[in-house]
């Protein structure tokens, strides 16, 4: 499909590159390993290693050229896969781990800096091979730099799973306590999901779904930084025009995303997927959701009336991309992650934003509890009640919502973890102090809600 740019639609887009933080967080590679499966797990190491090798060889150089050509910066180039769950089903726990450390060293040889489906879905019950996966998960993300993993307990067809949903607390207390020397870092490298989508390009959620052709080419844009200029701009209009706006500055952000994924496609000679045109902040000022939300209108990103400009700014952004583009999935809103949101990390540190007030945002953002550090010694049955709580949101609202927690060891309330770069720091936040513990402890499934009924 050829695209078409007016000279304004280019100068307009280099203003937002130069002086908006505008850029393509991601060019993600999905990579489908269902024919690596092998008899022993050293063969099917090896058919994994020499599949992601050669078919994203090209991927890193690609993105750098398309970069330097049309001048936009491409932040990441990445690959996910077939949930790795899936193609070893009936391998044991040591058996996972090397393929995870396989997966590293793929990634590490054709130089991209993430790779994700060290997945598990479990959404209504676990097989063999789904729970050494997980049980494999802290050990694996201590041990590897670029591995990333992701466990969907809920969907809305199914309900809730709890089984997994008590081992997710417990697996997440394990892989903070393994990185205990990096705040915990190995936590934010994992994520738990309601209603995962399979062609979601954003780390640490990224797999390859099943339904998905043997290769794609998914792209992950970023704008904050433009949609707070745009809100800037109108200081005194009604929310109706704020809305509107957003949604045309979307469709412009959007348009150029679809534009290098095609190039990128095209050059691979891979398939184009996705857009995901999700709002992914970084610690970099002018970079923030919490900052757009706070031109509305908001003293600070927390204070009441929080909920709805987030509504507003999501819807809006959706909106903007549809018109865009046909191609639109993934994620797809405004993410809300603390410790990568400057304005974030601001509002938590002086009192604002809570984690209640968070979890009651999630019910209207692209995902959920996102890059949120907690005290170190929060019991995994807490973990578990949060990570259900936030799974009942996506099962009822037939949405995605997620859970990136750091248990952050040796850390109490208003303490400070540091991991650096795009993962940026945050204050330690309070966690409700009542005992989910038994609520948890009866395990079963949460069975799907009534409008699961709708076939």
């Amino acid at each position: 499909m050829p695209m078409t740019l007016a000279p304004a639609e280019i100068m307009e887009t280099v203003k937002m590159l130069q002086m908006q933080n505008l850029d393509i967080r991601t060019i993600t590679m999905g990579i489908s390993l269902t024919s690596c499966r092998g008899a022993t797990p050293a063969q099917m190491r090896t058919r994994i290693y020499d599949t992601i090798a050669s078919k994203a060889c090209h991927l890193v150089k690609t993105g750098e050229d398309i970069a330097k050509e049309y001048g936009i910066p491409i932040i990441n180039k990445r690959i996910s896969v077939t949930p790795i769950a899936l193609v070893a089903d009936g391998f044991n726990v040591e058996d996972m781990m090397d393929l995870g450390s396989c997966l590293d060293e793929a990634a590490r040889e054709v130089g991209v800096n993430f790779i994700g489906g060290f997945s598990a879905l479990v959404h209504k019950g676990m097989t063999s091979g789904d729970l050494a996966l997980i049980r494999a998960i802290p050990s694996t993300l201590a041990r590897t730099e670029r591995v990333c993993s992701s466990v969907n307990i809920g969907t809305t067809k199914a309900g809730i799973n709890m089984d997994a949903v008590q081992l997710m607390g417990e697996i997440i207390k394990e892989t903070a306590e393994l990185t205990a020397e990096r705040d915990g870092i190995g936590c934010a490298k994992l994520v738990v999901f309601c209603n995962a989508p399979e062609d979601n390009p954003f780390m640490a959620g990224a797999f390859h779904g099943v339904g998905e052709p043997d290769a794609t080419i998914n792209i992950g844009i970023s704008g904050p930084g433009v949609i707070l200029e745009t809100v800037r701009r109108l200081p005194e209009a009604d929310l109706g025009t704020v809305a509107n706006e957003i949604k045309n500055t979307a469709f412009k952000i959007t348009r150029m995303g679809e534009l290098v994924g095609r190039v990128a496609s095209q050059r691979l000679g891979v398939p184009f997927g996705i857009v995901d045109l999700s709002l992914a902040p970084t610690p970099a000022i002018g970079d923030s959701v919490a900052g757009i939300l706070e031109a509305m209108g908001l003293e600070r990103c927390g204070t009441p009336g929080t909920t709805a400009a987030l509504a507003l700014l999501n819807d809006a952004v959706k909106k903007g991309g549809a018109m865009a583009s046909s191609y639109v999935g993934g994620l797809s809103g405004a993410f809300i992650p603390v410790s990568e949101d400057a304005g974030m990390i601001r509002a938590v540190a002086e009192g604002y934003l809570t984690l209640e007030k968070l979890e009651a945002m999630t019910c209207v953002c692209s995902v959920g509890l996102d890059m949120v550090a907690v005290p170190g010694d929060t019991p995994a049955s807490a973990i578990s009640g949060i990570i259900a709580d936030e799974a009942a949101i996506g099962m009822i609202n037939h949405k995605t919502t997620a859970v990136r927690i750091i248990p952050a060891p040796n850390k109490s309330e208003g303490d400070w973890v540091e991991f650096g770069g795009l993962l940026g720091r945050a204050p330690v936040m309070a966690v409700n102090r009542g005992d989910p513990r038994r609520f948890i402890a009866r395990r079963g499934r949460i069975p799907a809600p009534i409008q699961a009924l709708n076939n």
